[in-house]
């Protein structure tokens, strides 16, 4: 029996990198791997020359491969049944899995639990916040393996907290949930030193 696993990790805790790697050794087995990404990061695409949008995953150690585009309004398992009947899907990888509708998870869950293929998401916890991504939280309620990938604050101390950073490299608690960005816009922060941060305006 396939299950639906979500690997979760503070930003700049290789993600994207884990989720690159496994595609890579499935497809070292020979299998048949549907890489997708939820539509709201966009910060690495890019228009080829028909003007079509290109959606990328992207590490930042520099591991990149084309990946799908996942819309909001997307139901995954009707595409994943059109996909099936025209190709193999041995297993689906999903990075920046936050990003997700609750209704999407659901429907991952329905393709590992009746399908017979493994879904494994990447993605954060929770937000700038430290509250739950819609995607996220459904996947705690619902995944059959939960795993969490880690990585350290400056301090040292094991990183949990997204910090978000306005353009001077100060923390921010405030604004819209989602705001696409990488090191330019966050830091992967303890807890400790998140607060300290926010107390002492830096």
């Amino acid at each position: 029996m396939s299950k639906l696993y979500f690997k979760f990790g503070a930003m700049a805790s290789s993600k994207t990198a884990n989720a690159l790697m496994t595609r890579f050794n499935y497809e070292e087995k020979g299998n048949h791997v549907w890489l997708i990404k939820p539509d709201l990061d966009n910060r690495d695409d890019y228009l080829d020359e028909n003007g079509n949008r290109v959606t990328v995953v992207k590490s930042r150690i520099g591991l990149s491969a084309v990946a799908d585009v996942i819309r909001q309004d997307e139901n995954l398992l009707e595409r994943f049944e059109t996909l099936r009947a025209a190709a193999p899907v041995d297993v689906i990888i999903c990075d920046e899995c936050q990003f997700l509708t609750g209704e999407q998870v659901d429907q991952m869950k329905y393709i590992a639990e009746y399908c017979d293929t493994p879904v494994l998401c990447f993605g954060l916890r929770s937000d700038f916040q430290t509250k739950l991504f819609p995607g996220s939280q459904r996947l705690f309620e619902i995944a059959d393996s939960i795993t969490e990938i880690k990585s350290v604050c400056r301090c040292g101390k094991k990183a949990i907290v997204n910090a978000r950073l306005n353009e001077r490299g100060q923390v921010i608690t405030e604004g819209e949930q989602v705001c696409i960005g990488g090191n330019d816009k966050y830091e992967g922060m303890c807890w400790g030193c998140w607060q300290d941060r926010i107390k002492r305006g830096l």
